[in-house]
């Protein structure tokens, strides 16, 4: 492929999305600068010398946006920290996203607010941390755009517990320990154009309705949707990874990462054995 692949299938969903919803984006005759707003949180230090803030965005009513798997057509957020002071490096922990069923097609992502904890490891502990940067996001109502949040916040490093902020951080899926998961077994095949995957979860029933997502663990593959079934004790989980630029699709099982997203809870699974 000649094209970088990601851009093409974010630029192809929100076109796709658009149509489906019986209306094509267009700035005129309508203001879409307050669909979205975002600002920073603080939640002050940690225990381990960390600093803990967040992402907080607002939708307007009616409007919601997409987790960083977001399914058949939606749009994946990107981030950019370009400005940022003091930073070393940076963790998002994402909250449980829902499953929305429109025209057809299957999106993952959040209606109303979305808070996104993040956590800040500093270069320097204890000297002024400035977040700065901006959010690339999708935003879909009656009809879908594309948007850019900008954000830039000094930290107060002398912040208390932010309640929103824990409550996103309860809201994260379970981890496999925590969920029970006994074992998870990939087999991988060749394609034409990438590698399919084919997981078996050995693990209890998330809920009624179980639907999984399998990512690559990286920038450098892609992943088309998943399609999922519950055999038994094993959730199947199938998706095809390809490559998001020109190359050899590499695949490396212990970087595979399955979110299982169910009506009673949701599992994060990292790796998987050869099987």
């Amino acid at each position: 492929m000649s094209v970088n692949l990601r851009s093409f299938l974010a630029s192809a969903a929100l076109a796709l999305a658009s149509l489906t919803s019986g209306a094509v984006p267009s700035m005129a005759g309508n203001n879409w600068d307050n669909v979205a707003t975002i600002n920073v949180l603080d939640g002050g230090p940690t225990a381990d010398g960390r600093y803990l803030g967040a992402l907080h965005l607002r939708l307007e009513d009616g409007w919601k946006t997409y987790w960083r798997a977001p399914g058949d057509a939606g749009i994946p957020p990107q981030f950019h920290w370009q400005g940022s002071r003091n930073v070393a490096d940076l963790r998002i922990t994402w909250p449980t996203p829902e499953v929305f069923l429109t025209s057809g097609m299957r999106t993952i992502g959040y209606h109303d607010e979305l808070v996104l904890p993040i956590e800040i490891t500093p270069k320097s502990p204890g000297k002024p941390i400035r977040l700065k940067g901006r959010m690339e996001l999708g935003l879909c109502k009656d009809v879908c755009i594309p948007s850019e949040l900008r954000f830039d916040h000094r930290a107060d490093l002398a912040a208390g517990r932010h309640p929103a902020i824990a409550a996103a951080l309860a809201a994260r899926p379970y981890s496999a320990s925590e969920a029970r998961v006994r074992g998870v077994t990939c087999h991988l095949s060749p394609t034409p154009y990438g590698m399919k995957v084919s997981a078996r979860i050995s693990m209890p029933s998330a809920g009624a309705e179980e639907y999984a997502v399998i990512e690559g663990g990286g920038a450098a593959l892609v992943a088309t949707e998943t399609k999922s079934w519950r055999e038994g004790s094993e959730l199947v989980a199938e998706a095809e990874l390809l490559p998001a630029r020109d190359g050899p699709v590499a695949v490396d099982r212990s970087a595979l990462r399955f979110t299982v997203l169910g009506t009673s809870h949701a599992v994060d699974i990292r790796g998987c054995t050869s099987g």
